[in-house]
């Protein structure tokens, strides 16, 4: 439901700050609600009764170093606007915290479908699922095949070393988050370090590539991609490997993490990476590691958000379950990679 002022935001505040920064954009008192689905930073339609936008903001309470970076996001949005990947249009950045307490940006706002469940996608029918699914590695291959340095990104990241800094921020991550024994989890993270493959050319890398974080039109196009929040350049076969995770992760009754797989219609794994080979033509003879990594860092994802949880720090439903997720991801993890 709409609201003058939902957790996270103050709609009178936020007006004042638009009728500075961009006079003549709102027209009407805002109303605002929460857009649920995220698990991290807080998303938020908005309106004045006439246009609409939403805006991103970090998390309420804990947060982990550089894991909520709203200029960082608004940047490669932004840059990604004139190329092939669909994204929404920027319209403003404001990293004053006095604002609304935290750094924020706003955004177009782009219709569109975020499929989060088999259920909801089964209703499509097999046909519409399997073109929608088989948009995905699509998407991907035409985010891997920006040049960064093109669009203004050639120094978003460092691709050199990128998966060893990659599995080391995230044991980092992890230790910040600890706070309950979790067998298994210390394991995958040492057996990924003791294989790293190496990597193809660098990509923009978005990091949390997953069905839900698109919006789907009526027609079964992707009409934008969302939640940019972990981009950087790096090793794309990431984005492969999250991509791959999800599609062969069953779903957990009342587990608040997206699977659709279920889905009549719904391409398996080894369709997806087919695809994305023969659009990108890079090698994905590895990717059992890339899915491994995506089950260690959907685990360590998942710890933070159980532990603001416990802390009181949450927005939204199911985040009392989600706790249960890590043991089960961790152990998808380390049979990933004994099957190679």
């Amino acid at each position: 439901m709409s609201s003058d002022n939902p957790p996270g935001l103050d709609t009178v505040r936020l007006r004042r700050h638009l009728d500075e920064v961009a006079p003549g954009l709102v027209r009407a008192a805002l109303r605002a609600r929460l857009i649920e689905g995220g698990r991290s930073n807080l998303t938020y339609h908005i309106t004045d009764g006439t246009g609409a936008w939403v805006l991103r903001r970090p998390p309420l309470g804990h947060v982990l170093a550089t894991a909520h970076d709203m200029a960082r996001e608004y940047r490669v949005i932004s840059a990604l606007g004139p190329t092939a990947v669909p994204v929404p249009g920027t319209l403003l950045l404001c990293e004053d915290p006095d604002v609304l307490g935290a750094p924020f940006y706003v955004m177009e706002y782009v219709r569109g479908t975020p499929y989060r469940s088999a259920g909801e996608l089964a209703a499509l029918g097999p046909e519409r699922t399997r073109a929608v699914v088989l948009a995905l590695p699509d998407a991907l291959v035409d985010l891997h095949a920006v040049d960064p340095a093109e669009v203004g990104l050639g120094d978003f990241g460092r691709p050199d070393g990128f998966l060893e800094r990659q599995l080391r921020r995230w044991g980092k991550q992890l230790d910040a988050s600890r706070s309950r024994d979790l067998p298994g989890i210390d394991e995958l993270h040492a057996a990924l370090a003791r294989d790293l493959p190496g990597s193809p050319a660098p990509a923009i890398v978005h990091g949390d590539f997953r069905l839900d974080n698109v919006l789907v039109t009526a027609d079964d196009r992707i009409s934008a991609v969302l939640d940019w929040e972990m981009s950087t350049l790096g090793d794309p076969l990431t984005d492969l490997g999250l991509l791959v995770m999800y599609s062969q992760q069953r779903a957990v009754p009342g587990a608040p993490i997206a699977t659709t797989r279920e889905a009549p219609g719904h391409p398996g794994p080894a369709e997806l990476i087919e695809r994305y080979a023969a659009g990108s033509g890079r090698d994905v003879s590895r990717i059992a590691w890339y899915t491994a990594f995506a089950y260690f860092k959907l685990a360590v994802i998942c710890e933070g958000i159980h532990y603001r949880f416990t802390l009181g720090q949450t927005v939204g439903g199911g985040f009392d379950r989600i706790g249960g997720l890590v043991p089960l991801l961790t152990d998808s993890g380390l049979d990933t990679l004994r099957k190679g």
